[in-house]
């Protein structure tokens, strides 16, 4: 990993802050890491996730990785691109280089081309409805799904989704943007993954009844929790133990520690 050093800015009604200075001058995303570590973080991903891709994706996000103490930055990372490589993996036990070393490898759900996971495709009782002849299934680092959420992706991101979803696997930076506007934007009643890992979502009475809290498990609990949460078969199992295993790998890779419970094993899933 690079050396970084960390100087004091004054941010408006916020105090003091400390913000990563990294020799070369990089800010933002690429202070934290190099095109080559990125590369030994995924060293099988698709040309659609490049590091440039996922650096300008990062941009429109500044807050993303850019809250908290350094350490708090580093596990965010771990983290999101925990997520990313679980839900894009070609890997798994046995697996060349090791069953985590195959993340942002797909680009969509597998089986689902040529309308096959119809089901993705309705609007529910959002405004956004399908476009006729697009299919809605998960592409992108957190696989997008369902037709409600690209149109509403699109219209925050500005992008024509709904009309054309195809971009999400097809365009690296708008790929990236999808998954990061997930990642930060709070659907309640659920929080957003980037405040539950940066410590600002604090649970409720019930949720501590639910048994959520903060930590990597609830953010399992965020992106599929339904399926994930609760659940005991050994394939549900397997899912929950892949990301936890790709979190811990990542947050190796960044030298920052984990929580001692990173499942949700225990956690009550959302009703929606």
């Amino acid at each position: 990993m690079k050396t970084f050093f960390f100087i004091l800015v004054m941010s408006i009604g916020l105090g003091w802050t400390t913000v990563p200075f990294s020799p070369s001058g990089e800010t933002g995303i690429a202070s934290w890491f190099s095109r080559t570590e990125y590369e030994r973080f995924f060293p099988h991903h698709n040309a659609l996730y490049s590091y440039d891709a996922f650096v300008k994706a990062a941009a429109s996000f500044p807050l993303f990785a850019g809250e908290g103490s350094p350490e708090v930055r580093r596990r965010e990372l771990a983290a999101f691109f925990a997520h990313a490589a679980h839900e894009t993996t070609n890997g798994g036990p046995g697996s060349p280089g090791g069953e985590f070393a195959w993340g942002l490898f797909y680009t969509e759900e597998q089986g689902c081309s040529g309308g096959k996971c119809a089901v993705y495709n309705t609007g529910g009782t959002s405004i956004y409805k399908p476009a006729p002849g697009k299919n809605y299934y998960g592409r992108g680092p957190l696989q997008l799904s369902y037709a409600y959420n690209y149109g509403l992706a699109g219209a925050e991101l500005g992008l024509p989704l709904l009309e054309k979803p195809e971009l999400v696997s097809h365009d690296g930076v708008a790929s990236f943007r999808s998954a990061l506007w997930f990642w930060m934007r709070t659907q309640t009643p659920k929080p957003s993954c980037h405040d539950v890992i940066c410590g600002k979502w604090q649970p409720s009475a019930d949720d501590l009844r639910q048994g959520r809290k903060p930590g990597f498990g609830m953010t399992i609990n965020i992106i599929n929790g339904g399926i994930e949460c609760k659940g005991q078969s050994a394939g549900i199992k397997a899912n929950r133990a892949d990301r936890i295993g790709f979190y811990k790998r990542f947050a190796g890779f960044l030298h920052v520690p984990v929580e001692n419970d990173c499942d949700c094993a225990e956690m009550a899933p959302y009703s929606n």
